[in-house]
């Protein structure tokens, strides 16, 4: 069961999409969400004092907006909520955010813009390979509430993969119909073990299931992915999420850096 939903708050002039959708799933679920706006201390040098008073203040008036939006679609969806406004650096606010994730059942991120501040691309990775819980990722072009009536579940049967299917089960059991995908020819993926059909899982657990083996023909994994989703309507994708240490970090692998950047519905990750 979900009951408990951290939705980071974006300070960015008008960018709400995470929020309202986050809310729309917490009504659907009947959760508890807790909405986080950081206002970030600026990083500026010593003798610029009053330019740094300047930028903390316009920090603080967007974090207060940030939270004004969440407080007022809350009320209206008549969901609990919890909204929390929090002092961070750029360099540790990331970080934060995946430690307070570990204490929800899901966290959900708006998608960066398509020219990201580095912080927003380190609140992402860190709900996804710090918190130990699935993130759903919502596109910034998203303006219609939670939709299952048709869901993705790319499989490669990866661990990534089986935990954002297991993570995503309550979710999968309130969906129409449920495709898993897999990708032909997909490099560096392990073949599927002989009887063990992920689609026969699902059933079992009374979904609606189809199972779908797609070609690349030429294009990359992501790419064959997110045309599949325009071809067939898809309204939710699950998947698992990847990366690869440097430096004591984790960094997005590329069929994950691939989707978040280009995503066009909400996306389920769990690493």
């Amino acid at each position: 069961m979900i009951k408990d939903i951290v939705v980071s708050l974006s300070v960015s002039e008008r960018r709400h999409h995470a929020a309202d959708y986050a809310v729309s799933l917490a009504s659907a679920l009947d959760a508890h969400i807790a909405g986080i706006a950081f206002v970030y201390d600026p990083i500026v040098p010593v003798l610029s004092i009053g330019y740094s008073d300047a930028l903390r203040r316009d920090n603080e008036v967007a974090g207060k907006a940030a939270i004004d939006h969440f407080a007022k679609v809350t009320s209206r969806a008549s969901v609990s909520a919890e909204p929390m406004t929090l002092t961070a650096s750029f360099a540790n606010a990331g970080d934060q955010f995946g430690r307070i994730a570990r204490y929800f059942d899901l966290a959900v991120v708006g998608q960066t813009e398509p020219e990201p501040r580095a912080i927003e691309v380190k609140i992402a990775e860190s709900a996804l390979f710090d918190s130990g819980r699935p993130v759903i990722f919502v596109p910034y072009i998203q303006k219609a509430p939670l939709k299952l009536d048709r869901v993705m579940v790319c499989w490669d049967g990866s661990r990534p993969a089986a935990r954002a299917v297991a993570d995503a089960m309550p979710l999968l059991d309130r969906s129409g119909r449920v495709e898993v995908v897999t990708v032909a020819n997909e490099p560096g993926k392990q073949k599927e073990i002989e009887g063990v059909d992920m689609g026969q899982h699902l059933a079992r657990h009374g979904l609606n299931v189809e199972v779908q083996r797609i070609t690349r023909d030429g294009i990359s994994v992501a790419d064959a992915l997110l045309s599949h989703v325009a071809d067939t309507d898809v309204d939710f994708i699950v998947m698992g999420g990847y990366g690869h240490s440097r430096l004591r970090e984790f960094v997005l692998g590329g069929v994950t850096h691939s989707i978040l950047r280009s995503m066009t519905v909400p996306v389920l990750m769990s690493h």
